[in-house]
């Protein structure tokens, strides 16, 4: 089965702990000390639109792109009473066409990882660069090389009243690639529906991404540790980087 199929549904029960709230306060942060002030945002890989929906509260006006149709319902669902909903289309990082450009690009929860070809991770980046204003930004976060590969081996477990979850990780050196395999136990009336799912994130380090970046066309890249203004520290788990146009 597919990523997120299944887990749409429970995917905000078991990670109430994302604090959201900080993650758009680190951003705004990073634009003021440049100076920015976006009025159109592009929230890539919104998931379940919380993101999206913390960007329309707070008067952007917002469009919200996902891979996967059963996330953006539960997105769209979520946005339903907002007096500036949030537009919601469903588009692939690397095949990103927008009917015009907006001023910052945010793609945050290591969405970048899920890009397990770098040729995909590379042709992302010239499509974020084609979809932005002059001058705007993009703010990415991504997990660490050094967080995946120490992945390899552990179990997680998640749960809440509805939902069993039960994560194993495993790290191919080779194909530098993290894959969960992920056994979803879901309360359906008063029997327990079981499903599959599979996630893939590709261990890109700063510097390929980095690469990738000055080859779309950005002039100014900067990598900092987990949401701090400081460059990021060895052993680093989450990064952020701010690309301008």
């Amino acid at each position: 089965m597919s990523a997120y199929e299944s887990l749409a549904c429970s995917y905000d029960a078991l990670t109430q702990d994302v604090p959201y709230e900080a993650v758009l306060d680190y951003v705004e942060t990073l634009l003021r000390r440049r100076g920015a002030a976006p009025e159109t945002v592009l929230d890539l890989a919104c998931g379940t639109g919380s993101l999206s929906v913390l960007l329309a509260q707070r008067g952007y006006r917002v469009l919200a792109a996902d891979a996967s149709e059963d996330m953006l319902a539960m997105a769209y669902d979520k946005a339903a009473g907002l007096e500036n909903p949030p537009f919601f289309i469903c588009q692939r990082m690397e095949q990103l066409t927008l009917p015009a450009p907006v001023d910052l690009v945010i793609s945050m929860l290591d969405s970048l990882n899920y890009l397990t070809d770098p040729a995909d991770a590379r042709t992302a980046m010239a499509r974020i660069y084609e979809a932005l204003t002059p001058g705007g930004t993009l703010i990415f976060d991504i997990n660490t090389p050094e967080k995946l590969r120490g992945l390899d081996g552990q179990v997680f477990l998640d749960e809440d009243e509805d939902t069993y979850c039960v994560w194993r990780a495993e790290f191919d050196q080779e194909e530098n690639i993290c894959y969960y395999g992920m056994d979803l136990f879901q309360r359906r009336g008063k029997l327990w529906q079981r499903s599959f799912e599979e996630h893939r994130e590709y261990a890109y380090t700063p510097e390929q991404l980095t690469g990738f970046l000055r080859e779309a066309g950005f002039r100014t890249v900067a990598w900092y540790g987990d949401r701090t203004l400081e460059p990021p520290r060895p052993g680093e788990q989450r990064v952020y980087c701010e690309a301008v146009k």
